[in-house]
């Protein structure tokens, strides 16, 4: 063996110490790239599976919107009608009430009428209680008729709010 260490020069034995280390990082670089073009591929597949997710997601969100959406068109347009409806009975309410103040004023002509014949003193103490409690009646029934249109817009939007919040969490 030492004669063969001797034959071949040592710049051969140097050429051949370098190529083998070569050859070992050549090998390293070779297995470097495999796993880098594994590492890509399962990059490429995650990105994939994750774009799919979001989308996915992103269809659901949607369904879920137009759902709720939904929800509060209907009671919106339920509400709307109601608050029509409530409008046409507190017109019709106003309207009777009109008759009823048209014949308060009738009573008042009337009494005022009866009355001629009574001694003056009289007279004007009960016209008097007449307008009176004539006005009062008249301004009792503008304000029933008021607070009656407020409270049912104001029962008619509670209802519709509860129901959309009914509609959007089931």
């Amino acid at each position: 063996m030492e004669q063969l260490v001797r034959v071949v020069p040592t710049w051969c034995w140097w050429l051949i110490a370098l190529a083998v280390v070569a050859g070992g990082q050549q090998y390293r670089v070779v297995v470097a790239q495999g796993d880098t073009a594994t590492a890509r591929g399962e990059l490429a597949d995650y990105r994939l599976e994750v774009s799919e997710r979001d989308r996915r997601a992103a269809a659901q969100a949607r369904t879920e919107e137009q759902r709720r959406q939904a929800v509060a068109d209907k009671e919106g347009e339920s509400a709307r009608q109601q608050l029509e409806l409530a409008q046409g009975r507190a017109a019709a309410a106003e309207s009777a009430a009109g008759g009823l103040r048209g014949e308060i004023e009738r009573l008042r002509a009337g009494r005022a009428a009866t009355c001629d014949t009574i001694a003056s003193q009289q007279r004007q103490a009960g016209a008097s209680a007449v307008v009176v409690l004539g006005g009062l009646l008249e301004e009792s029934d503008r304000m029933a008729g008021s607070c009656a249109a407020a409270l049912e817009r104001s029962r008619i939007a509670g209802l519709a709010c509860e129901s959309i919040y009914n509609g959007l969490t089931k």
